[in-house]
């Protein structure tokens, strides 16, 4: 009876290259969607040092952008004109991303980043990453908006921040009076159209434009102490009261305005609620994005 041989020599030339584009194909398939970073109000790039690293420390050869525009005093240029200026800066990015890309938006960037994909037909976004931004509004006494209006408290805001002059500033381009929803509504020419708290004819293309994201991945906490009320991060916010309303028992959820309930419907909501942050802590905390963001970036 014969005994079968095993031959145990070197793979010829042939097979080495046949092995080594093998190699090649499973590193393109099996490689990460780019990341691009938008960062927040009074910053810029360099306060996302460490969320780069953390992101190619956990997923090696990852091309990571932060859009160098806008960056800190600068970012208190109005938002549509930030938005328009952003979405060039984005277009030139993805259109060599044909597997798509992921965006992770820090605070005020949370909203222009949701301007920019509600505006972005046939976009190629996979997960939208909002990190404590204010998506519903903001409303409270903090330190940033002591910088922006020194002599100012929540209360008399609104006089400045619902006219033409005052919306030539960012921070009341998303300001959101309870108190005074009438004014608002009037005199708010960002949130109340992006939120279609105030109807327009792009509604519906918007929301078409939004809903092409995968994944929506909401992050904030309750010790941020800027984003105020901290819900907003998730889409809720005060009622005339200063009560929390969450998001699911908002108008713009409940008419679903711009998406939000048909991506909730989809399953392609994530909440990520974390206690013991600080707004400027975010983007740097490990814990943060090996729970909230690391598995949504593959």
């Amino acid at each position: 009876m014969k005994t079968l041989q095993i031959i145990r020599e070197s793979p010829g030339p042939i097979l080495q290259l046949q092995l080594l584009l093998l190699l090649l194909t499973r590193v393109c398939i099996y490689g990460y969607k780019p990341v691009i970073i938008v960062h927040g109000i009074l910053d810029g790039p360099k306060q996302f040092n460490t969320m780069a690293f953390h992101i190619n420390k956990v997923h090696p050869g990852t091309e990571v952008t932060v859009i160098d525009l806008y960056d800190n005093l600068a970012s208190l240029e109005p938002m549509w004109k930030q938005v328009q200026d952003f979405r060039k800066a984005f277009n030139s990015i993805v259109q060599n991303a044909t597997d798509g890309v992921h965006l992770v938006c820090f605070s005020q960037g949370g909203l222009i980043c949701r301007a920019l994909l509600s505006m972005a037909p046939d976009h190629n976004v996979h997960t939208f990453v909002s990190l404590s931004s204010p998506q519903a509004g903001q409303y409270g006494d903090t330190e940033y908006l002591r910088r922006v209006f020194p002599d100012c408290t929540k209360k008399i805001v609104f006089h400045f921040c619902y006219n033409r002059v005052g919306q030539k500033v960012s921070i009341c381009n998303y300001w959101n009076d309870p108190h005074h929803r009438p004014r608002y509504l009037e005199g708010n020419d960002f949130l109340a159209m992006l939120n279609g708290d105030r109807p327009h004819n792009n509604m519906k293309a918007w929301r078409e434009n939004f809903l092409n994201i995968k994944k929506l991945v909401l992050i904030g906490g309750p010790d941020d102490g800027v984003i105020t009320p901290w819900q907003s991060s998730h889409f809720g916010f005060y009622d005339s009261d200063e009560n929390i309303v969450e998001m699911r028992n908002q108008e713009s959820y409940k008419n679903n305005t711009f998406g939000l309930k048909t991506l909730d419907a989809r399953g392609d909501v994530s909440v990520c609620v974390h206690s013991g942050v600080k707004h400027i802590q975010w983007h740097s905390n490990y814990t943060v994005f090996m729970t909230c963001i690391e598995k949504w970036l593959t």
